[in-house]
């Protein structure tokens, strides 16, 4: 235990300003279609965030990483206001699972910009909701109110997360001492196992789904609408 919390005061003591700025590039990463792939936002977010002591860090911290997602959801509503449906064919969308595309324009259809706020809080879907929000034709001045609304939602709950297991870390080490180093490992593993068998589980079940359908489609590739 004594290792893990070593780890989060040497953290907490980087610059401030750096830790903000890097915890808004995940963000950024993480809500920007296609890129999610390569950045682990979520996961980058958490760590940050036990990096944060104070109200106003907390403040500052949850205002960068909403805009910056915001941001991110906005490029994905902007492919989607360009390509049109084609998007649905696109290789990041197969990647992702059409289920999670028809998902999301099923959540727009009925609920409109509410599910551009709603769809923050869902797995894969909050990924796709912008770029199926653009190619619905959702008016942008609609769009972008729900996603900040949605963002600064999000922050504040991955940010207090980050936060409070970091306060805790502590606490926790007082009282356990080095068993509970042993307990949280064995569980942090348990955790990373479940999560990785269920991505493979959804990425087969995806390409299953895509592959019989799509054919010599998967060379193609995206063209402007002309629109």
């Amino acid at each position: 235990m004594a290792l893990l919390t070593d780890a989060l005061e040497h953290l907490a003591e980087l610059p401030k300003p750096a830790v903000i700025a890097a915890a808004g590039a995940l963000a950024f990463g993480e809500c920007t279609l296609g890129l999610g792939f390569l950045v682990p936002g979520e996961a980058g977010l958490l760590i940050a965030s036990t990096a944060v002591t104070d109200r106003p860090t907390f403040v500052i911290m949850a205002l960068v990483v909403a805009v910056c997602a915001a941001l991110g959801d906005s490029v994905g509503y902007y492919l989607g206001h360009r390509f049109g449906p084609r998007m649905r064919e696109s290789r990041v969308v197969r990647k992702l699972g059409q289920h999670h595309w028809d998902r999301a324009g099923e959540l727009l259809r009925k609920h409109g910009a509410r599910a551009v706020f709603f769809a923050r809080f869902l797995p894969v879907v909050r990924t796709l909701t912008p770029a199926a929000a653009g190619t619905s034709g959702l008016p942008y001045r609609k769009f972008l109110p729900a996603s900040l609304l949605g963002a600064i939602g999000w922050s504040c709950l991955h940010i207090g997360i980050g936060a409070a297991f970091g306060a805790s870390a502590k606490a926790i080490e007082k009282v356990l001492g080095r068993a509970s180093w042993i307990l949280i490992a064995v569980l942090v593993l348990v955790v990373a196992i479940v999560v990785l068998v269920k991505r493979r589980r959804a990425a087969r079940a995806a390409a299953a789904g895509t592959s019989t359908g799509t054919g010599s489609g998967e060379a193609r590739e995206l063209e402007p609408s002309g629109n």
